[in-house]
């Protein structure tokens, strides 16, 4: 059954309490906290999730200033109860922790595997057997045992949520096939925990009418509407009413096995109908053609509709994501839910430079829908708003207002009548109507792979999908999950039959084509981002301008303030605006994520954009990464500093500690590492060569992730400059990094030059390091006895120089050295002669490494408990082994 973890070597829970078991047996998971983390890293599916957002999890006020610490505790013990579990694996990526775990691994993927599949069933049998099977998976309420902050309780809900749309369907599947008695009991038990929701009482009130339980039926509809008076002060909805009313226009169907009481002699009044004097008007646009998918965003309007004593729903999201198609797709689908009609206007203008139609021009609109003579029409805007509403005070009219700009444009044509739901659309997250018109926000968010791949079906049609499904994965992710990119792309396609596919991914990953390739005719998503940007105000007009010059595609208020010389709360400010506009989506905690078409086409203006903002921005990261290292590294000696005279223009970043040191450089490699080519780029070379040799303490600890070209770019520079010390330093670390990846020949060409140019820029402490290094590689090409000249004149020169952090790394070299000849004692002296310099210098990974080396040296001599003594104090400093097993460069 693919409903249970049968044959699944790992099964995480998360629809009940949050459990793990392996091979049958529990794992141990350990406090609610750190299921918090579990659940977090599974419900992400595999992509990182960042510190900051595993922090809003853990707390629901403000987090400790030890936050980030205790989350990376929690991942590095999370990480360790899964090292013995097949196909499980906690990994460090750019941007925070992913959790890996085999196919089908999860319960809450089979449940939504079994719900999918029961959608695509034919018929209402297997959709039963299906349901059944997939609700089996919960256990209770979904993430418990793992705490109550907001961010885990809205993703519990969403998880109810799509349990009770299977509820609701599998109770759907038993009223086809008969089964109205258990279809109204299964619903009546989830109405205990969901007593307002109106769709599960529509749904209960009509199997109990099939079932002949018409007093049953009526006393659960009086109740509801009782109670959302009384909590909500609402009445009930359409669907719900109608379920009422099919009580009370029609006897009592013959239920099986029996006839039917009717429900004739229940009293219960009768929903009073609004006048209608003239035929409904029905305003929408034409319905857009080919709507695919967005079953739970319809699901979340329909509830949004709902509520409230005058529902307001916004939907909005970034341009190009289908809001428009969405409103319009789901009023055409519920229209007959009002019969007094549908309103529909759109707010924006479509020519650039051209104003939007004035309010009261669309209040009249809406006036002469609704029946009112053009004579009687007010002149005045005030006076239109009160006959609008006076009209609709009585009345079920569903209004569209589309492509709003602002929250002010909104107001006016609020009707404030609880049967007449507003639906807003905008580029604008417009929260002033939330703060004064309680709306509901809804974010229409980009499609997924899979999504992106059904809007090209519709298109282009099955086959040419099925024959390059991975070509049309790769094609909406090029198109950012953008339905209007993705059908700009299909029509391409449409039109040159003999066009593959991959051939039009390969077109788009052309940067300087993909925006003129993603339009026809008059549409475009250039065109349509245009439009957006229109709108912003200065601060977020200026930032997007300077966008052109970011090297990256996130940033944050730092980097805002850089490109831009605003202050730091005005860089908050023009952050917000773009975030609102959504041309930036906060990703994290004052961080901000460009999509690549935004990237696009905020490049494509590059000329606009003020120069000095990328020497500002080039400053900020060079500062930024300085302080990153220093907190990384607190013993060691700078490996550089800022330009004389220079200084960044905003805040700088500044790590409490290591922990948070590398998790900077982790958030920021793909900006630091984009920065170094721009910098080299752009003729910038004092900050290439900067940024790149700050970076050390990633480099050392990622020394496998593909450095070398960084490095290159960052020497290029450091060349052009005639600059030794830059080369000294470059040339050690692109040495050292070659050498473990296995490029001997290439790394002892940088390195053998390397000693002579750190002393001839007088870095003592560099010429150790490169000797050091030089001397790594040396052994690694089995030239042990040259290695061993350098390593003892590396601790030689160290021991002079007074600077323990060098000698400590020279001692740490010299003693590994010993080990591989077969020298345990010297080793051994060496060893603890390391462990005494400064301890309270001493890294914990570093220190961890000489207690190793120690404890080897003592295995090697015959004293197995000593060594096992050292052992121990070694894992307990470094208790998730995330330390190098190589302790390289140290500046």
């Amino acid at each position: 059954m693919r409903g249970t973890a049968t044959g699944v070597a790992m099964d995480f829970r998360l629809l009940g309490a949050v459990t793990a078991f392996a091979g049958g047996t529990e794992v141990p998971l350990g406090p609610p906290k750190r299921r918090a983390v579990a659940a977090m890293l599974v419900l992400a599916e595999g992509a990182p999730v960042s510190a900051e957002r595993l922090i809003d999890a853990l707390w629901d006020t403000e987090p400790p200033t030890h936050a980030r610490t205790v989350v990376h505790g929690h991942v590095s013990r999370l990480r360790g109860a899964l090292r013995t579990v097949p196909g499980a694996e906690v990994v460090t990526r750019t941007g925070g922790y992913a959790l890996r775990l085999p196919a089908g691994s999860v319960d809450v993927w089979r449940f939504r595997a079994l719900l999918g599949d029961a959608r695509a069933a034919v018929g209402a049998e297997p959709r039963v057997g299906l349901l059944r099977e997939a609700l089996a998976l919960w256990r209770g309420p979904a993430l418990a045992a793992a705490g109550e902050t907001p961010l885990l309780t809205a993703a519990a809900a969403r998880l109810e949520e799509d349990r009770l749309c299977a509820v609701e369907a599998l109770a759907a599947a038993l009223y086809e096939l008969g089964g109205h008695g258990e279809a109204a009991a299964l619903l009546r038990e989830a109405i205990q925990r969901h007593p307002l929701r109106e769709s599960l009482v529509a749904a209960a009130v009509r199997a109990l009418h099939a079932a002949g339980q018409q007093s049953h039926a009526v006393d659960l509809y009086l109740r509801t509407r009782q109670a959302l008076a009384e909590e909500l002060g609402v009445d009930p909805g359409p669907e719900l009413s109608d379920a009422y009313l099919g009580i009370l226009r029609s006897s009592a169907p013959a239920a099986r096995g029996g006839g039917a009481p009717s429900a004739a002699a229940e009293p219960a009044p009768r929903p009073a109908e609004a006048p209608a004097p003239v035929p409904a008007p029905r305003l929408l646009p034409r319905p857009p053609a080919g709507f695919v998918g967005r079953g739970v965003e319809s699901a979340l309007l329909t509830e949004a509709a709902r509520s409230g004593a005058a529902p307001l729903c916004v939907v909005t999201g970034p341009a190009g994501v289908g809001k428009t198609s969405l409103a319009v797709h789901w009023a055409y689908r519920h229209a007959d839910a009002y019969p007094d009609g549908v309103l529909y206007a759109d707010l924006h203008p479509h020519t650039p430079g051209e104003p939007g139609p004035r309010t009261v021009e669309i209040l009249h609109d809406f006036l002469s829908a609704l029946g009112v003579p053009e004579e009687r029409l007010p002149a005045r805007g005030r006076a239109a708003e009160a006959m609008y509403r006076s009209l609709l005070a009585d009345r079920r009219v569903l209004v569209l207002l589309d492509n709003a700009v602002d929250s002010a444009q909104v107001r006016p044509l609020l009707p404030g009548a609880p049967g007449c739901p507003v639906v807003v659309t905008s580029r604008n997250r417009l929260e002033g109507l939330v703060a004064t018109d309680c709306a509901r926000l809804l974010l229409l968010r980009r499609l997924s792979p899979d999504g992106g791949a059904a809007v090209l079906r519709m298109v282009v049609g099955d086959a040419r999908v099925d024959a390059e499904p991975r070509a049309a994965r790769d094609l909406s992710a090029l198109c950012d999950g953008l339905p209007l990119a993705l059908r700009l792309a299909a029509a391409r396609l449409v039109a040159r039959p003999g066009l593959s596919l991959r051939a039009m991914a390969d077109d788009l990953l052309d940067e300087h084509r993909r925006l003129a390739l993603l339009s026809t005719e008059d549409v475009g998503v250039e065109a349509t981002l245009r439009l957006g940007r229109q709108q912003l105000p200065a601060a977020g007009e200026l930032l997007f301008r300077q966008l052109a010059l970011h090297v990256g595609a996130e940033l944050d208020r730092g980097a805002a303030a850089a490109l831009t010389g605003l202050s730091p709360a005005e860089a908050d400010r023009a952050l917000e605006e773009l975030a609102a506009a959504h041309l930036l989506e906060e990703r994290a905690r004052g961080r901000y994520l460009m999509h690549d078409l935004i990237r696009l086409y905020a490049r494509s203006g590059a000329a606009q954009a003020a120069p000095d903002g990328l020497r500002r921005l080039l400053v900020h990261y060079t500062g930024a990464a300085l302080a990153a290292t220093a907190a990384a590294e607190p013993g060691s000696q700078p490996c550089c500093t800022l330009p004389e005279g220079v200084a960044p223009v905003g805040p700088v970043p500044r790590p409490a500690d290591r922990p948070e040191a590398m998790a900077w450089f982790a958030v920021e490699r793909a900006n630091l590492t984009a920065a170094v080519a721009r910098a080299a780029e752009t003729g910038h070379h004092a900050y290439a060569w900067r940024i790149a040799v700050a970076m050390w303490p990633l480099i050392v600890r990622q020394v496998h992730e593909g450095w070398e070209a960084t490095l290159e770019h960052a020497l290029g520079s450091a060349l052009v400059l005639g600059d030794a010390d830059a080369e000294s330093r470059l040339r050690t670390l692109l040495g050292w990094v070659l050498t473990e990846n296995g490029r001997h020949p290439q790394a002892l060409e940088h390195l053998h030059r390397a000693p002579a140019l750190a002393a001839r820029a007088g870095d003592r402490p560099g010429e150790v390091i490169a000797m050091i290094n030089w001397a790594a590689a040396l052994e690694r090409t089995g030239d042990l006895d040259a290695a061993g000249e350098r390593r003892e004149q590396a601790a030689a020169m160290a021991r002079v120089l007074g600077h323990p952090h060098t000698e400590t790394l020279a001692l740490y070299h010299l003693a590994d050295h010993c080990l591989t000849l077969g020298q345990p004692e010297r080793a051994l002296a060496h060893g603890h002669r390391a462990l005494e310099l400064a301890p309270e210098q001493q890294s914990e990974d570093r220190r961890a490494l000489l207690l190793r080396t120690c404890a080897q040296a003592l295995e090697a001599l015959g004293r197995p408990a000593e060594a096992r003594l050292y052992f121990a104090q070694a894992a307990e400093l470094v208790a998730d082994a995330e330390q190098p097993d190589y302790d390289p460069i140290s500046h």
